[in-house]
C-alpha cells in the first residue's frame, strides 16, 4: 500500500479587519460644537455619557474625551473653528 507524504504548509496570513470608527457631533455646556472620533458605538457613548453626567455638574468636551480614553484608547476630539479670509 502506498504511503501518503504530508507536506507542511505555512498557515495563510490573515489580514486584520480595519477598525471601524464612528464620528459624533457633540455639544457641551459652553455650547461649543465639536466632533468625536471613536470606535465605540452610539449606545456605548450614550451609556458612558450618562455615567459621566452623574459624577460631573458641568459637561465639557475635552474632559469627557479624557473620561472616554478609559474605554477607547484612540478616542479623538475634533475641534471645529471658523475660517475667515
Amino acid at each position: 500500500m502506498p504511503v501518503k507524504k504530508t507536506v507542511n504548509k505555512k498557515p495563510a496570513k490573515v489580514k486584520a479587519k480595519p477598525k471601524k470608527y464612528y464620528y459624533f457631533r457633540i455639544f457641551d455646556d459652553k455650547e461649543e460644537l465639536n466632533y468625536l472620533r471613536t470606535s465605540l458605538t452610539r449606545k456605548q457613548v450614550e451609556r458612558y455619557l450618562k455615567a459621566y453626567e452623574k459624577t460631573h455638574l458641568k459637561y465639557f468636551n475635552p474632559e469627557f474625551v479624557k473620561y472616554l480614553k478609559k474605554y477607547d484608547k484612540k478616542v479623538e476630539l475634533i475641534e471645529v473653528s471658523d475660517i475667515s479670509y
